[in-house]
């Protein structure tokens, strides 16, 4: 009953976290318009550093997941990085769709991981999100493939493979101290890359501050952090499937702040990408479901 429980607890707040998430597609907009994506980077992840120190308990990380914890903090950057980036050569449909697409590549890799096959409910939902999700950012249409849109693409690839180190070592760490080691590595590749690359930039951050305090406080202290507690308790596939709700919060946000309107066929891609995370959640779990917990990761 209580494994039950606390599924059900990770189910919410990996909702919450795609709520704010999709609340920060306006936020990385604003600040695209201000200051580079490295700069934007850095200022996020160190605020969001900032705000968990207070909250820090234990300060060892244990040895054997060092390596690993600096990875999953380097696919952090690397994937934030690319998205900021792709949004600004890109339309905001395009960047959302796109980036939705981690929900078929996470139980892609987990199925060339583990070489056995998802469950079929696991690749129908994926796949009608995928749908759902095109729909309710582009219209229907995606027919204008700007610069941005591969790097979106790439990005899409590492927000799986982070989801995937996430689900599998978040049982093992400290949820607070997971996630400020992870912000820190972030940052400080950020702020390397944006003293070498974009340091004429640095002037414009007085001007997007209301944007950095979202993407740093909400999207970034409250967002990561529940995505690292959620994922202790719900199998990475599914999570996938419930923080692609990010892109239904997203328009809303566009809806609320940027005054955009829903069409018809955006409203169908609402419904269908709420009907594939119910599925995926009513759906009982077998025992050969696949999850990462299968995924032993080696010594490095």
């Amino acid at each position: 009953m209580a494994g039950k429980t606390d599924r059900l607890k990770a189910d919410i707040v990996l909702i919450l976290v795609a709520a704010v998430w999709g609340g920060g597609f306006v936020a990385q907009r604003t600040g695209s318009q201000y200051v580079g994506f490295f700069v934007f980077g850095a200022a996020r992840y160190f605020l969001g550093a900032l705000v968990m120190l207070p909250f820090i308990r234990i300060y060892q990380i244990p040895r054997r997941y060092q390596l690993w914890v600096f990875i999953t903090g380097f696919v952090l950057f690397a994937g934030s990085a690319l998205q900021q980036a792709g949004i600004k050569t890109t339309t905001a449909g395009n960047a959302a769709f796109i980036t939705g697409l981690y929900v078929v590549i996470v139980p892609i890799i987990l199925a060339i991981i583990t070489r056995k096959p998802a469950p079929g409910i696991t690749w129908a939902a994926a796949g009608i999100a995928v749908i759902g999700t095109l729909l309710l950012s582009t219209g229907g249409t995606l027919t204008q493939f700007a610069s941005g849109d591969l790097l979106e693409l790439t990005g899409a690839f590492l927000w799986a493979c982070h989801l995937i180190l996430v689900s599998k070592l978040s049982p093992k760490i400290n949820v607070v101290l997971f996630s400020l080691a992870q912000y820190l590595v972030a940052g400080i590749l950020n702020l390397a890359f944006g003293l070498i690359f974009e340091y004429s930039t640095f002037t414009g951050l007085s001007q997007t501050w209301t944007a950095i305090a979202y993407a740093g406080i909400v999207s970034t202290a409250v967002g990561f952090t529940g995505q690292v507690w959620g994922q202790r308790h719900a199998p990475a596939a599914d999570a996938a499937l419930i923080l692609s709700l990010e892109a239904v919060f997203a328009a809303l946000s566009g809806f609320c702040f940027l005054s955009e309107r829903f069409t018809i066929v955006q409203l169908v891609g609402c419904a269908l990408i709420f009907g594939a995370v119910v599925a995926a959640q009513l759906w009982p779990l077998l025992k050969n479901e696949m999850t990462v917990d299968r995924v032993e990761l080696p010594d490095l």
